[in-house]
């Protein structure tokens, strides 16, 4: 086993999510977007070589593993989800890396957990029970997920299902149908109405950039999505063809650094989608280190919408104190 200094001193506190005044959103203010262009050759050569200037070893390297486990959202999204996989999913939420791994490490009394759980709508009765006194908020998509193409009433209603049955974050879908054609004051009214009708839950605006042809649509639905109260914006469903990617994220921090200067108000970021392993997220740790700063880098204003990028994060852990790579299969999240 390798030896080190702990990588969190006992007695240090994680920092619990949403710690931060929440994003009251602003009116419409086309005049903050609609004149941007995005440069795709620069932003996706700023992407590729953000991730490659520096490299994170050794116990540098653990320190981040852990710090993304702490802002992971824990996911299952799956039609044959069930409330046995839901309080497994939730167990593993709970204690994601074995003890020995965390003694080995210095931290068997820092009271690592993921940042939350998120599932169904259906499933969010289940999760809140086996996450009692655990301080994990429970996150439910909502708003016809993935494709938010059911009727508005419907939307909210579902919306307001979740957060009485316990839901703390609420992940909606932004109709796309309004953002291709450039329907700002559309989007805008029904964004503000499922803010509104998530009340003290937090709200991520989840922009499925898969299906919004260009980084300019990115750039603006992030923009508009702010305006109208978001407290996260959020890449992919998951089921997009392309989902999290470098570039999109780069241009969704951008416009939510604008939107921060502008406003004066904060407001959070989550990838999703595609990501599975270990280096996806220390790739996305840079990326929010280098464009938004340290910050940025807590789980109540940086999550990572994974499941099975736990697993491989906890076998690179015990690569880290053993020296050795375990199966796959030992890490298994449900």
């Amino acid at each position: 086993m390798n030896t080190q200094q702990p990588l969190v001193q006992k007695g240090t506190e994680i920092q619990m999510p949403h710690s931060h005044a929440r994003n009251t959103g602003t009116k419409l203010l086309p005049d903050w977007f609609e004149d941007i262009a995005v440069n795709r050759s620069a932003t996706e050569r700023r992407a590729a070589t953000l991730t490659t200037r520096r490299t994170v070893k050794k116990e540098y390297q653990a320190a981040w593993l852990v710090k993304a486990i702490t802002c992971i959202d824990l996911t299952t999204l799956a039609g044959d989800d069930t409330a046995g996989r839901v309080r497994r999913l939730c167990a593993k939420a709970k204690k994601p890396v074995r003890d020995d791994i965390l003694e080995a490490l210095g931290l068997a009394d820092a009271h690592i957990t993921t940042g939350a759980v998120c599932v169904y709508p259906t499933m969010v009765p289940h999760a809140v029970k086996a996450l009692e006194g655990s301080g994990i908020p429970v996150a439910s998509v909502a708003t016809g997920f993935p494709a938010g193409l059911t009727p508005l009433p419907q939307r909210l209603a579902e919306i307001h299902y979740a957060v009485g049955e316990g839901a703390k974050e609420i992940d909606i879908v932004i109709p796309r149908e309004h953002v291709l054609p450039q329907n700002w004051s559309a989007l805008y009214d029904e964004i503000s109405r499922m803010r509104e009708a998530s009340g003290e839950a937090h709200m991520k605006a989840i922009l499925a950039t898969g299906d919004l042809n260009t980084l300019r649509n990115v750039y603006r639905a992030s923009m508009v999505a702010m305006q109208a109260g978001a407290d996260f914006i959020k890449t992919s469903t998951g089921k997009e063809d392309v989902n999290a990617t470098l570039p999109v994220s780069l241009v969704m921090l951008r416009a939510l650094r604008d939107y921060g200067e502008l406003s004066g108000q904060t407001v959070g970021f989550k990838p999703a989608g595609g990501m599975k392993t270990a280096k996806d997220a220390m790739n996305w740790l840079i990326l929010m280190k280098e464009e938004l700063g340290l910050p940025w880098m807590q789980p109540d204003l940086f999550r990572l919408g994974a499941s099975s990028m736990l697993g491989d994060i906890e076998r690179q852990l015990e690569h880290y104190v053993t020296g050795r790579y375990a199966a796959s299969s030992r890490h298994a999240l449900a």
